[in-house]
């Protein structure tokens, strides 16, 4: 047996466990305590996030009400370095991330915030998603502005004091720099490649966990 494909094999069957842990110990995570003192934006806005590979957390957003587009890329690094097979060493100072198109008038940034702790990625575990290992697949939330920094580090603390997790949040809050779409190939993954192992066992439950949690933020 090739040992990559073995090793590929097991990385997929440590990542499911993974995930299934990760389900039976998060419950949803309360809505941010402040939103009602924060004014909403206008006019399409977007927003930054990185949870480990990209292929899970941009199927995610894309099956949220108000969200108009999502694409897979990376961000944290320079044009130069902006290409998978690049990032993928760890040493670039990207990090697989999403950039999400919304409606601030449907959705606020603090709901998308919620969507991502909640069901998009697991915001304790330090450079690292499941199988996926390295500063490339970190936590992290990219703000453009100081309302959108000052949201996400008010949530983080929120969460971290009421012990919402097992563990510390661990998300870095890190001022956005620059986006660069990554290859054409990484895009939609989850919709048109669902029987892949990965996705089967890493991926699709975060979609089954935004359907039951959020409803009525769920569209096909």
């Amino acid at each position: 047996m090739n040992p990559l494909r073995s090793l590929t094999q097991l990385l997929v069957l440590v990542g499911a466990a993974g995930v299934l842990a990760h389900n039976i110990a998060q419950a949803q995570i309360p809505a941010f305590a402040p939103a009602s003192h924060v004014t909403p934006a206008k006019g399409e806005q977007t927003a930054v996030f990185a949870g480990g590979c990209f292929w899970g957390v941009e199927a995610v957003f894309k099956h949220v009400k108000g969200v108009s587009s999502v694409v897979s890329g990376y961000s944290g690094g320079g044009a130069a370095t902006a290409q998978y097979g690049v990032v993928s060493t760890g040493t670039t100072g990207h990090a697989e991330s999403v950039k999400i198109t919304y409606d601030p008038s449907q959705i606020s940034y603090s709901e998308l915030l919620r969507v991502f702790f909640s069901v998009a990625h697991d915001p304790t575990q330090l450079n690292r998603q499941g199988p996926d290992v390295g500063s490339q697949y970190r936590s992290a939330i990219f703000y453009e502005n100081q309302a959108e920094q000052e949201t996400a580090q008010t949530y983080i603390d929120q969460l971290n004091k009421a012990h919402v997790f097992s563990g510390p949040i661990v998300t870095q809050v890190a001022r956005f720099e620059g986006f660069y779409a990554a290859e054409d190939y990484h895009q939609n993954y989850l919709a048109l490649h669902p029987d892949q192992p990965y996705i089967v066992f890493n991926d699709a439950p975060k979609l089954r966990r935004l359907k039951q949690q959020f409803p009525a933020l769920y569209r096909q």
